[in-house]
């Protein structure tokens, strides 16, 4: 959209923070990928302009992608359906690796544009992709969703698979909004099958 007159001209693009960057929030989360002599991601250096939200962010998705009680492909594949929702180019691909590790099949990816009509997915599988599509599509799982998820796992299971999916479209949105797109030049299939599906 053009600014109206006397808006003056658009604001300039947020930039990341340097990785080399001495904060005492920054170092407490960019340290853990410094260490360990990988590059601090994109994403997290872009947040890195708000310290404090950073921390905030990072005290929220860390327990949830290690210490939840549900098994770690069921929510990678809802990552991964989330990212396919959302044409979120760097999520899919981000999470393609950690997918795959988790057991989660290439095709069960695949298949994720058109879940509902594939023999890829159980029947615990589909009652959590119906969920996470309510929550993309419909802004909220319907009572029935939630019903049917609620007979195949533990109440405090239900709350993760949902904590999950809603996590990542804050995450689908957020990299979205700062403009952090996947790497067209890194090696893989991922890209390949998420061209593919979004078509």
């Amino acid at each position: 959209m053009t600014p109206p007159e006397g808006d003056g001209p658009a604001a300039a693009p947020i930039e990341p923070v340097d990785a080399d960057i001495d904060h005492p929030l920054l170092n407490a989360v960019f340290d853990g990928f410094r260490d360990r002599g990988r590059e601090v991601p994109r994403l997290y250096r872009m947040l890195g302009n708000a310290p404090a939200m950073l921390d905030a962010w990072v005290q929220m998705a860390w327990p949830l992608r290690s210490e939840p009680d549900t098994d770690r492909g069921l929510r990678e594949l809802l990552i991964m359906r989330t990212a396919l929702l959302t044409r979120s180019s760097f999520e899919w691909q981000a999470h393609w690796p950690a997918a795959v590790r988790a057991g989660v099949t290439e095709a069960q990816l695949e298949a994720l544009g058109d879940w509902e009509g594939s023999s890829q997915f159980s029947a615990a599988e589909g009652a959590a992709l119906a969920c996470a599509d309510g929550i993309v599509i419909d802004g909220g799982a319907s009572p029935g969703s939630v019903a049917r998820l609620r007979e195949l796992f533990t109440a405090g299971e239900c709350v993760e698979l949902i904590l999950t999916v809603s996590f990542y479209v804050c995450v689908s949105r957020t990299l979205q909004s700062l403009a952090i797109e996947a790497d067209p030049a890194a090696a893989g299939p991922a890209l390949d099958v998420y061209s593919r599906l979004i078509q």
